[in-house]
């Protein structure tokens, strides 16, 4: 009983996050366009849950690239409303759209004239009737069992602030070494300062085959390995090509009578000229290769274009003893 209620919370949350994104609409376009246009800071208020959300929110924002502070309504209201300068984005969050003290402080925000974006699943609420761009958190309903308290709405708020960070960071072209910047004393700020040498995978923990091997000791070696790709070497451990689990499950799907998976070799399923590094880069340079080109594993080669090792996302990102922390 206890896990399937459990499971059932779960759904509903589920449920909460589809009904926000079939929502989504060109307001979220508006709101990030609208960020992206100020020469200010984005400041997120909110009361109660919904201010805790808007902390996190807040937070992302910063160690992404948008500049952000958390403004507390009462607070705001007894001397910390000098906090918002012309130029500042409000991004106000309440779910009912009611909370009064929020309220009270957009009435005075709006007299100063900032841009007021609002978090709210009350499309008719007085905080909706405030706001420049309203941003629909509507959710059928809270997963705690008395309705009561914030529970799917509170998931719902900040999966819909982690997209707008997201989307910022695409637009912005935030990479790893930027990341790297604004975290210069976590876990992973000290991994992405370490060369390449210092995280990859080297030796016998590198997959590889030779390009005549067959396909089946290829889907062994990047079975045995578990990092997802095998590479194919030439005898002067040059980088020929690299062979994906995706390759392997196209290869078996599109596989015909005549061209049997079993029968083909390593160098008919590889990728010629993979994307490499050679060893003198920086985590953070191999991190930023892997985001542009959509890859998790990137080759290292030295000088002369020869293997020396292969660094996963698993790396630097973290697996384990590494966390990813943001």
């Amino acid at each position: 009983m206890t896990i399937e209620a459990a499971k059932e919370v779960l759904r509903i949350e589920e449920a909460g996050l589809e009904e926000v994104r079939r929502n989504l609409g060109g307001e979220f376009l508006e709101a990030v366009d609208t960020i992206l246009g100020t020469n200010g800071k984005v400041v997120i208020c909110g009361i109660g849950k919904s201010g805790i959300i808007g902390q996190k929110i807040s937070a992302t924002f910063n160690s992404t690239g948008t500049c952000s502070t958390f403004l507390h309504p009462v607070e705001a209201m007894h001397g910390d409303l000098g906090t918002v300068v012309g130029g500042d984005v409000v991004l106000a969050i309440s779910y009912s759209g009611e909370t009064v003290e929020l309220l009270t402080l957009l009435v005075a925000i709006r007299e100063r004239g900032n841009t007021i974006i609002a978090m709210t699943g009350g499309l008719k609420s007085t905080l909706a009737r405030l706001a420049d761009i309203v941003l629909n958190i509507h959710i059928p309903e809270e997963a705690c069992p008395l309705r009561l308290a914030p529970t799917t709405s509170t998931t719902a708020t900040l999966a819909l602030g982690d997209a707008v960070a997201m989307i910022l960071i695409n637009r912005r072209h935030f990479q790893a070494e930027d990341f790297r910047l604004n975290h210069p004393g976590g876990s992973l700020g000290q991994r992405l300062k370490v060369r390449v040498t210092e995280v990859m995978n080297t030796g016998i923990d590198v997959p590889i085959v030779g390009p005549d091997a067959s396909a089946m000791d290829a889907m062994l070696a990047l079975n045995e390995k578990n990092l997802g790709v095998v590479l194919i070497l030439s005898e002067k451990r040059e980088v020929l090509g690299i062979v994906t689990d995706g390759d392997i499950r196209r290869a078996w799907v599109n596989g015909t009578e005549s061209q049997d998976l079993t029968q083909l070799k390593a160098r008919e399923l590889m990728t010629e000229n993979p994307v490499c590094i050679d060893d003198e880069h920086l985590a953070a340079d191999a991190l930023s290769i892997m985001q542009r080109y959509e890859i998790t594993a990137l080759p290292i080669v030295d000088s002369e274009k020869r293997l020396t090792g292969l660094i996963h996302l698993h790396n630097l990102l973290g697996k384990g003893e590494f966390r990813f922390l943001v």
